[in-house]
Protein backbone atom coordinates (compact mmCIF):
# COMPACT_ATOMS: atom_id res chain seq x y z
CA UNK A 1 0.00 0.00 0.00
CA UNK A 2 1.51 3.44 -0.96
CA UNK A 3 1.78 6.13 1.40
CA UNK A 4 -0.37 8.46 -0.48
CA UNK A 5 -3.46 5.91 -0.82
CA UNK A 6 -2.99 5.53 3.38
CA UNK A 7 -2.95 9.27 3.24
CA UNK A 8 -6.35 8.96 1.05
CA UNK A 9 -7.77 6.30 4.12
CA UNK A 10 -6.90 8.72 6.99
CA UNK A 11 -9.10 11.50 5.11
CA UNK A 12 -12.31 9.05 4.72
CA UNK A 13 -12.03 8.05 8.21
CA UNK A 14 -11.52 11.78 9.29
CA UNK A 15 -14.18 13.07 7.43
CA UNK A 16 -16.65 9.85 8.04
CA UNK A 17 -16.03 10.66 11.68
CA UNK A 18 -16.85 14.52 11.42
CA UNK A 19 -19.87 13.63 9.79
CA UNK A 20 -20.53 11.17 12.40
CA UNK A 21 -20.39 13.42 15.36
CA UNK A 22 -21.72 16.21 13.26
CA UNK A 23 -24.68 13.93 13.08
CA UNK A 24 -24.47 13.04 16.99
CA UNK A 25 -24.42 17.05 17.53
CA UNK A 26 -27.45 17.65 15.29
CA UNK A 27 -29.35 14.47 16.91
CA UNK A 28 -28.79 16.43 20.71
CA UNK A 29 -29.89 19.92 19.13
CA UNK A 30 -32.81 18.35 17.59
CA UNK A 31 -33.63 16.43 20.31
CA UNK A 32 -32.58 19.05 23.32
CA UNK A 33 -35.45 21.50 21.16
CA UNK A 34 -37.75 18.83 20.70
CA UNK A 35 -37.89 17.98 24.47
CA UNK A 36 -38.00 21.77 25.51
CA UNK A 37 -40.68 22.10 23.15
CA UNK A 38 -42.49 19.16 24.53
CA UNK A 39 -42.40 21.02 27.98
CA UNK A 40 -44.08 23.98 27.12
CA UNK A 41 -46.18 22.57 24.52
CA UNK A 42 -49.73 22.28 25.86
CA UNK A 43 -51.35 18.94 26.63
CA UNK A 44 -53.82 16.95 24.17
CA UNK A 45 -56.85 17.95 26.39
CA UNK A 46 -60.11 17.64 24.04
CA UNK A 47 -62.60 19.85 25.92
CA UNK A 48 -62.65 21.67 29.40
CA UNK A 49 -63.56 19.84 32.81
CA UNK A 50 -61.07 17.32 32.14
CA UNK A 51 -59.01 15.75 35.24
CA UNK A 52 -56.39 12.95 35.77
CA UNK A 53 -56.83 11.22 39.33
CA UNK A 54 -53.31 9.78 40.38
CA UNK A 55 -53.79 6.48 43.11
CA UNK A 56 -52.27 6.68 45.93
CA UNK A 57 -48.90 4.99 45.33
CA UNK A 58 -48.59 5.40 42.02
CA UNK A 59 -45.10 5.27 40.43
CA UNK A 60 -43.78 8.12 37.87
CA UNK A 61 -43.65 5.20 35.27
CA UNK A 62 -47.74 4.54 36.50
CA UNK A 63 -48.23 8.38 35.75
CA UNK A 64 -47.03 8.89 32.67
CA UNK A 65 -48.82 5.94 31.33
CA UNK A 66 -51.99 6.97 32.46
CA UNK A 67 -51.65 10.14 30.52
CA UNK A 68 -50.90 8.32 27.57
CA UNK A 69 -54.20 5.74 28.42
CA UNK A 70 -56.27 9.42 28.56
CA UNK A 71 -54.75 10.22 25.64
CA UNK A 72 -53.00 13.49 27.23
CA UNK A 73 -49.83 12.79 25.86
CA UNK A 74 -48.21 10.47 23.20
CA UNK A 75 -44.58 12.29 24.33
CA UNK A 76 -41.91 9.68 25.06
CA UNK A 77 -42.08 8.40 29.14
CA UNK A 78 -38.28 9.66 28.78
CA UNK A 79 -38.98 13.00 27.74
CA UNK A 80 -41.56 13.05 31.18
CA UNK A 81 -38.79 11.63 33.62
CA UNK A 82 -36.34 14.63 32.10
CA UNK A 83 -38.62 16.79 32.39
CA UNK A 84 -39.82 15.68 36.46
CA UNK A 85 -36.02 15.66 37.00
CA UNK A 86 -35.18 19.28 35.33
CA UNK A 87 -37.88 20.58 37.65
CA UNK A 88 -36.70 18.82 40.99
CA UNK A 89 -39.91 17.06 41.65
CA UNK A 90 -39.24 13.49 40.98
CA UNK A 91 -40.53 11.63 43.77
CA UNK A 92 -42.08 14.35 44.78
CA UNK A 93 -45.58 14.41 42.86
CA UNK A 94 -48.49 13.61 44.91
CA UNK A 95 -52.13 11.57 44.83
CA UNK A 96 -55.28 13.01 44.11
CA UNK A 97 -56.85 14.58 41.16
CA UNK A 98 -55.84 17.03 39.23
CA UNK A 99 -57.43 19.43 36.48
CA UNK A 100 -56.87 19.40 32.96
CA UNK A 101 -57.78 22.87 31.60
CA UNK A 102 -57.31 23.33 27.87
CA UNK A 103 -53.89 24.54 27.58
CA UNK A 104 -52.19 22.87 30.06
CA UNK A 105 -48.43 21.64 29.47
CA UNK A 106 -46.44 19.05 30.68
CA UNK A 107 -44.43 21.48 33.17
CA UNK A 108 -47.53 23.11 34.39
CA UNK A 109 -49.07 20.02 35.84
CA UNK A 110 -46.03 18.30 37.07
CA UNK A 111 -46.20 21.52 39.69
CA UNK A 112 -49.77 21.13 40.25
CA UNK A 113 -48.48 17.37 40.99
CA UNK A 114 -45.91 18.27 42.70
CA UNK A 115 -47.68 21.48 44.83
CA UNK A 116 -50.79 19.08 45.75
CA UNK A 117 -53.01 21.65 44.22
CA UNK A 118 -55.77 18.85 43.61
CA UNK A 119 -58.81 19.78 41.81
CA UNK A 120 -61.98 21.67 43.91
CA UNK A 121 -65.45 21.28 43.06
CA UNK A 122 -68.11 23.98 45.02
CA UNK A 123 -71.22 22.62 47.02
CA UNK A 124 -73.56 25.57 47.12
CA UNK A 125 -75.99 25.90 49.44
CA UNK A 126 -78.93 28.27 48.23
CA UNK A 127 -80.50 31.52 50.47
CA UNK A 128 -84.09 29.58 51.07
CA UNK A 129 -83.32 25.86 50.54
CA UNK A 130 -84.85 23.28 53.17
CA UNK A 131 -82.69 20.59 54.57
CA UNK A 132 -84.43 18.54 52.08
CA UNK A 133 -83.46 20.61 49.11
CA UNK A 134 -79.52 20.38 50.33
CA UNK A 135 -79.22 16.53 50.83
CA UNK A 136 -81.11 15.92 47.60
CA UNK A 137 -78.67 18.46 46.12
CA UNK A 138 -75.44 16.82 48.13
CA UNK A 139 -76.96 13.09 46.80
CA UNK A 140 -75.87 14.42 42.92
CA UNK A 141 -72.54 16.12 43.86
CA UNK A 142 -69.79 14.63 41.57
CA UNK A 143 -66.58 13.06 43.30
CA UNK A 144 -68.50 13.72 46.81
CA UNK A 145 -68.61 10.96 49.28
CA UNK A 146 -72.22 10.04 50.00
CA UNK A 147 -72.13 9.06 53.90
CA UNK A 148 -75.50 10.70 54.45
CA UNK A 149 -77.22 7.85 52.53
CA UNK A 150 -79.95 6.09 54.38
CA UNK A 151 -79.25 8.13 57.62
CA UNK A 152 -81.96 10.11 59.26
CA UNK A 153 -81.74 13.42 60.39
CA UNK A 154 -81.07 13.24 64.23
CA UNK A 155 -78.34 10.09 62.59
CA UNK A 156 -76.44 13.21 60.42
CA UNK A 157 -76.83 15.59 63.04
CA UNK A 158 -74.91 13.33 65.42
CA UNK A 159 -72.48 12.41 62.72
CA UNK A 160 -71.12 16.04 62.28
CA UNK A 161 -71.36 16.70 66.27
CA UNK A 162 -74.50 18.64 66.98
CA UNK A 163 -76.34 16.48 68.60
CA UNK A 164 -80.22 16.95 69.31
CA UNK A 165 -80.21 20.03 67.21
CA UNK A 166 -83.11 20.18 64.84
CA UNK A 167 -81.29 20.80 61.10
CA UNK A 168 -83.48 23.08 59.24
CA UNK A 169 -82.04 26.39 59.26
CA UNK A 170 -78.53 25.35 60.41
CA UNK A 171 -76.69 25.50 57.60
CA UNK A 172 -75.32 28.69 55.90
CA UNK A 173 -76.09 29.14 52.57
CA UNK A 174 -72.73 29.93 50.31
CA UNK A 175 -70.13 27.90 48.04
CA UNK A 176 -68.15 25.36 50.03
CA UNK A 177 -64.97 24.32 48.25
CA UNK A 178 -63.99 20.09 48.65
CA UNK A 179 -61.89 17.54 46.99
CA UNK A 180 -62.49 14.15 45.72
CA UNK A 181 -62.85 11.68 48.31
CA UNK A 182 -64.28 14.40 50.92
CA UNK A 183 -67.66 13.15 52.83
CA UNK A 184 -70.71 14.80 52.54
CA UNK A 185 -70.82 15.16 55.80
CA UNK A 186 -67.58 17.22 55.87
CA UNK A 187 -69.70 19.84 53.70
CA UNK A 188 -72.42 19.86 56.44
CA UNK A 189 -70.02 20.17 59.12
CA UNK A 190 -68.75 23.39 57.89
CA UNK A 191 -72.08 24.48 56.86
CA UNK A 192 -72.86 24.04 59.69
CA UNK A 193 -69.81 25.84 61.85
CA UNK A 194 -70.53 28.67 59.48
CA UNK A 195 -74.09 29.41 60.60
CA UNK A 196 -72.89 29.17 64.12
CA UNK A 197 -70.05 31.85 64.05
CA UNK A 198 -72.50 34.20 61.49
CA UNK A 199 -75.29 34.05 64.63
CA UNK A 200 -72.21 34.52 66.97
CA UNK A 201 -71.23 37.41 65.54
CA UNK A 202 -74.59 38.92 64.60
CA UNK A 203 -76.27 38.16 67.74
CA UNK A 204 -74.34 41.04 69.73
CA UNK A 205 -75.13 43.67 67.55
CA UNK A 206 -79.00 43.30 67.20
CA UNK A 207 -81.13 46.33 67.60
CA UNK A 208 -82.72 46.41 71.31
CA UNK A 209 -85.98 45.55 72.41
CA UNK A 210 -86.95 42.99 70.04
CA UNK A 211 -89.24 39.84 70.93
CA UNK A 212 -86.00 37.36 70.45
CA UNK A 213 -85.04 35.90 73.17
CA UNK A 214 -81.67 34.05 71.48
CA UNK A 215 -80.30 33.68 68.06
CA UNK A 216 -82.34 30.92 67.70
CA UNK A 217 -85.21 32.83 67.55
CA UNK A 218 -83.89 35.17 64.98
CA UNK A 219 -82.78 32.29 62.92
CA UNK A 220 -86.32 31.07 62.65
CA UNK A 221 -87.59 34.51 62.06
CA UNK A 222 -84.82 35.37 59.14
CA UNK A 223 -85.93 32.00 57.59
CA UNK A 224 -89.62 33.34 57.17
CA UNK A 225 -88.34 36.51 55.82
CA UNK A 226 -85.73 34.66 53.18
CA UNK A 227 -89.19 32.70 52.29
CA UNK A 228 -91.25 35.90 51.81
CA UNK A 229 -89.01 37.92 49.81
CA UNK A 230 -85.62 37.52 48.03
CA UNK A 231 -85.70 41.36 47.32
CA UNK A 232 -82.95 42.75 49.04
CA UNK A 233 -84.96 46.15 49.59
CA UNK A 234 -87.51 44.45 51.10
CA UNK A 235 -86.37 42.33 53.41
CA UNK A 236 -85.84 44.45 57.01
CA UNK A 237 -89.62 46.18 55.85
CA UNK A 238 -91.11 42.87 56.08
CA UNK A 239 -88.98 41.64 59.10
CA UNK A 240 -90.43 45.20 60.96
CA UNK A 241 -93.43 44.15 60.41
CA UNK A 242 -93.33 40.53 61.91
CA UNK A 243 -91.63 42.04 64.75
CA UNK A 244 -94.49 44.12 65.49
CA UNK A 245 -96.67 41.54 65.09
CA UNK A 246 -94.67 39.69 67.75
CA UNK A 247 -95.04 42.39 69.88
CA UNK A 248 -98.82 43.67 69.69
CA UNK A 249 -99.46 39.33 70.24
CA UNK A 250 -100.89 39.28 66.83
CA UNK A 251 -100.75 35.74 64.66
CA UNK A 252 -97.95 35.66 62.53
CA UNK A 253 -100.02 34.67 59.44
CA UNK A 254 -96.86 33.82 57.21
CA UNK A 255 -98.10 31.31 54.55
CA UNK A 256 -94.94 30.08 53.73
CA UNK A 257 -94.48 28.71 57.31
CA UNK A 258 -98.06 27.19 56.93
CA UNK A 259 -96.94 25.32 53.51
CA UNK A 260 -93.69 23.70 55.50
CA UNK A 261 -95.95 22.19 57.90
CA UNK A 262 -98.04 20.90 55.43
CA UNK A 263 -95.27 18.81 54.27
CA UNK A 264 -95.69 16.44 51.31
CA UNK A 265 -99.59 17.20 51.18
CA UNK A 266 -98.99 20.70 49.64
CA UNK A 267 -99.05 20.34 45.69
CA UNK A 268 -98.24 24.22 44.81
CA UNK A 269 -101.27 25.95 45.91
CA UNK A 270 -102.34 27.32 49.21
CA UNK A 271 -106.37 26.67 50.23
CA UNK A 272 -108.70 28.58 52.74
CA UNK A 273 -108.71 24.90 54.77
CA UNK A 274 -105.12 24.91 54.71
CA UNK A 275 -105.19 27.98 56.95
CA UNK A 276 -107.10 26.68 59.22
CA UNK A 277 -106.01 23.03 59.66
CA UNK A 278 -103.73 23.47 62.90
CA UNK A 279 -99.88 22.04 62.31
CA UNK A 280 -96.93 23.26 65.45
CA UNK A 281 -96.17 25.45 61.58
CA UNK A 282 -99.80 27.09 61.29
CA UNK A 283 -98.76 30.73 62.14
CA UNK A 284 -102.68 31.07 61.35
CA UNK A 285 -104.12 28.90 64.33
CA UNK A 286 -100.62 29.14 66.43
CA UNK A 287 -99.47 32.49 68.21
CA UNK A 288 -95.70 33.09 68.38
CA UNK A 289 -92.53 31.57 65.86
CA UNK A 290 -92.62 28.12 64.51
CA UNK A 291 -90.96 25.75 66.61
CA UNK A 292 -88.35 25.66 64.08
CA UNK A 293 -86.73 27.68 60.97
CA UNK A 294 -88.67 27.28 57.97
CA UNK A 295 -85.31 26.94 55.71
CA UNK A 296 -81.75 28.04 55.08
CA UNK A 297 -81.48 32.01 55.75
CA UNK A 298 -78.91 33.33 54.39
CA UNK A 299 -76.90 36.49 56.22
CA UNK A 300 -78.97 38.97 54.73
CA UNK A 301 -82.03 37.37 56.19
CA UNK A 302 -80.53 36.98 59.66
CA UNK A 303 -79.06 40.60 59.32
CA UNK A 304 -83.03 41.86 58.63
CA UNK A 305 -84.43 39.60 61.49
CA UNK A 306 -81.57 41.45 63.77
CA UNK A 307 -82.22 45.03 62.54
CA UNK A 308 -86.05 45.36 61.32
CA UNK A 309 -86.77 48.58 59.29
CA UNK A 310 -89.17 50.95 61.65
CA UNK A 311 -92.38 51.70 60.88
CA UNK A 312 -96.10 51.23 61.79
CA UNK A 313 -96.60 48.54 58.76
CA UNK A 314 -98.64 45.24 60.65
CA UNK A 315 -99.53 43.80 56.98
CA UNK A 316 -98.42 43.20 53.55
CA UNK A 317 -99.39 41.36 50.04
CA UNK A 318 -97.73 40.29 47.20
CA UNK A 319 -97.99 42.58 43.73
CA UNK A 320 -97.66 39.60 41.42
CA UNK A 321 -94.05 41.19 40.06
CA UNK A 322 -92.01 40.55 43.10
CA UNK A 323 -92.49 43.35 45.26
CA UNK A 324 -95.10 43.67 48.19
CA UNK A 325 -97.30 47.04 48.79
CA UNK A 326 -97.56 47.07 53.09
CA UNK A 327 -100.37 48.29 55.01
CA UNK A 328 -101.07 50.07 58.29
CA UNK A 329 -104.67 48.57 59.00
CA UNK A 330 -107.00 45.53 58.14
CA UNK A 331 -109.21 47.70 56.11
CA UNK A 332 -105.99 49.18 54.45
CA UNK A 333 -105.04 45.40 53.65
CA UNK A 334 -108.25 43.71 52.64
CA UNK A 335 -108.37 46.84 49.69
CA UNK A 336 -105.02 45.72 48.84
CA UNK A 337 -105.51 41.93 48.57
CA UNK A 338 -108.64 42.91 46.78
CA UNK A 339 -106.74 44.93 44.28
CA UNK A 340 -103.72 42.53 44.07
CA UNK A 341 -104.49 39.26 44.57
CA UNK A 342 -108.36 39.26 43.38
CA UNK A 343 -107.72 41.99 40.91
CA UNK A 344 -110.72 44.23 41.85
CA UNK A 345 -108.97 47.36 42.23
CA UNK A 346 -110.91 50.64 43.88
CA UNK A 347 -110.67 53.48 40.39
Amino acid sequence: MTRSTTSRGRVVWRNAILVLLLALIGAAVWGWRDFSRFGDAPLGVSASGESIDIGRGSSFKEIVGQLRAQRLSNASPLYWRLLAVQMHVTGRLHAGEYATPVGITPRQLLASMAAGKVLQRNFTIVDGWTFRDVLAALAKADKLRHDTAGLGDAAIMQKIGAAGEQPEGRFLPESYAYVKGDSDLDVLKRAHAAMARTLDELWPQRDKDLPLAAPYDALILASIVEKETGRADERAKIAGVFVRRLQNHMLLQTDPSVIYGMGDSYQGKIHKSDLTTDTPYNTYTRPGLPPTPIAMPGKPAIMAALHPEPGTALYFVAKGDGTHVFADTLDQQNSNVACYQLKHCNP
